[in-house]
């Protein structure tokens, strides 16, 4: 039997009074912790949730996130994490595919309302039964009428539970990730999956909880990489997360010297905002003193970015690589060895990696300037995806091994170097956004007649998203109120900053869209940009 909850009950048995959590003048012990989780997991029983109910969760990067996370697990129920920037259309998807029970939602502000947004897609799902709204003030109102706020429901329950028992290959977490067709997918990733993904930090950088690390946590603890690499980890090892609920440079660099950050990782993008903000007042000596692992994941780091940060921080980035899917890492730079960079290191513990044809499950013949798709089996790939069992037939095969759709090489030495996605996914400043979902919500526009969505390249979000567009006959639809009207209708991560009407779309004799030929097209002159 295993508990992914256990992490922190482990920590707050052996570390009670070590600090778990911090987030400005907020400081949380993992005894305080454990007890608000809880209470949330006396809350959601109360409520009659059941092991293997699902329940969703959206909220930043706050002392709020673990503590729901950690209670719905010890609960028995499974903790469904949603990207805050979704809209009501997209949460009532994603209630209504995961089958979620209950809804947990931080209020948001008045440029993030995320409870309101929330609260649409909950009035959509009749299924979704109990929704509670998590506030900055426990004893302010909810500022959504008609909901409870989470600080309300748990007033006098226990600060104490029983954590249910649950097998190690139930499922934990369902994350939904981005395919190239369709609707967002949901992974199931069981106990064990987090739970040795989280462990091997261990083996990975040498976490130790006799030497316990402080971690800055910018990465969204609502996507793979940041709740294992950061929160997960963390706890497993008694460590301490500082929170900031978004990234920007100069508060991050203020949080990594005031808090005397070990443990930093994040997306190229955020590597490449904090070189520029690094002035001569900067005191890079004690930030290098202190950083004992920069990680880099979610997208391939340019190598220019590694050795500017080496150059000016002293700082050597291992980069790793890893999906939803695989919990998520998958390989990692080896501790200790000189850094290759462009690689994304090799497997990490009890994983195994290979490069098979794009078209079938064979494993290419290796040379060093084979390319071919990587496939990964091992502790860290998911049980499949959620209620699509055609899905999960054609990227698991009945050996366990997964494929991932991105292109690779391998040296002589087993690392591996990603050539290219071999898949139409667009990561916009670490977020995966899929083509046909944009595609689709532009369609719904009475100006729109056909919609092709692709991936430009951008110089601070690595790719951003464009549509090229041709409109009804006779519409007077301009493409900047198409942008506006996309920003309404998507998280703002995923709706196209640059519209290109055009006649005509090239296609293949079968009618499928070259999209290829789209990102060689250089016409802008009918384009427009919007802020990011």
């Amino acid at each position: 039997m295993l508990n992914l909850a256990t992490l922190l009950e482990h920590s707050a048995r052996k570390h009670p009074d070590r600090e778990a959590v911090v987030l400005g003048a907020t400081r949380m012990t993992y005894a305080q912790v454990d007890a608000a989780a809880n209470q949330v997991a006396n809350l959601l029983v109360e409520r009659g949730i059941q092991p293997g109910d699902k329940v969703a969760l959206m909220c930043p990067n706050l002392p709020h996130f673990p503590i729901a996370y950690y209670g719905i697990l010890k609960a028995g129920a499974v903790v469904v994490p949603l990207n805050v920037l979704l809209k009501g259309r997209e949460v009532a998807y994603h209630l209504d595919d995961s089958d979620a029970r209950a809804l947990i939602a931080f209020e948001g502000t008045e440029a993030l309302p995320i409870g309101a947004e929330a609260a649409a897609g909950f009035d959509q799902v009749g299924a979704c039964t109990d929704f509670f709204v998590l506030v900055a003030d426990p004893a302010a109102p909810s500022p959504i009428e008609g909901a409870e706020t989470l600080g309300q429901a748990l007033a006098g329950l226990p600060t104490t539970f029983e954590t249910v028992l649950t097998d190690a290959d139930d499922t934990a977490v369902i994350l939904y990730t981005s395919g190239t067709t369709g609707q967002p997918k949901g992974a199931e990733l069981r106990h064990r999956n987090m739970w040795d993904n989280a462990l091997a930090s261990k083996a990975l950088f040498g976490c130790d909880e006799s030497r316990p690390d402080t971690y800055l946590c910018v990465l969204p603890l609502f996507h793979s990489f940041g709740q294992t690499t950061i929160q997960n980890g963390a706890f497993a090892f008694g460590g301490t997360v500082v929170m900031l609920p978004r990234f920007e440079p100069g508060p991050v660099i203020e949080a990594m010297l005031r808090e005397s950050v070990t443990v930093f990782a994040g997306v190229p993008t955020m590597y490449w905002g904090l070189l520029g903000a690094l002035d001569d007042d900067t005191d890079v000596a004690t930030l290098a003193k202190n950083l004992r692992i920069a990680i880099s994941g979610g997208a391939a780091l340019p190598v220019e970015i590694h050795h500017e940060v080496e150059k000016r921080l002293g700082v050597t980035i291992a980069e790793g690589y890893g999906l939803s899917e695989t919990s998520p890492v998958a390989s990692f730079a080896p501790y200790g060895e000189p850094p290759r960079p462009g690689s994304i290191g090799t497997p990490i513990p009890g994983v195994e990696m290979k490069l098979i044809q794009p078209d079938s499950w064979a494993e290419i013949e290796w040379s060093p300037d084979a390319v071919g798709e990587i496939a990964i089996k091992g502790h860290n790939v998911m049980k499949g995806y959620y209620k699509r069992s055609e899905a999960t037939a054609q990227v698991i095969n009945e050996d366990g091994w997964f494929r991932t759709g991105d292109l690779a090489r391998r040296d002589e030495d087993g690392y591996y170097y990603i050539v290219d996605r071999s898949k139409d996914l667009i990561i916009r400043g670490g977020f995966n956004v899929y083509p046909r979902e944009v595609e689709e919500v532009l369609l719904t526009h009475p100006g729109v007649s056909l919609a092709a969505v692709v991936g430009v390249p951008h110089e601070s979000h690595g790719e951003e998203v464009k549509a090229f567009v041709i409109p009804q006959p006779s519409s007077p639809l301009t493409s900047d109120e198409l942008v506006a009207w996309a920003r309404e209708q998507m998280a703002s991560y995923k709706y196209p900053r640059i519209v290109e009407f055009v006649p005509s779309l090239p296609m293949t004799a079968t009618g499928k869209i070259l999209k290829r030929e789209l990102v060689r097209s250089t016409s802008r002159s009918t384009a427009t940009s919007a802020d990011a």
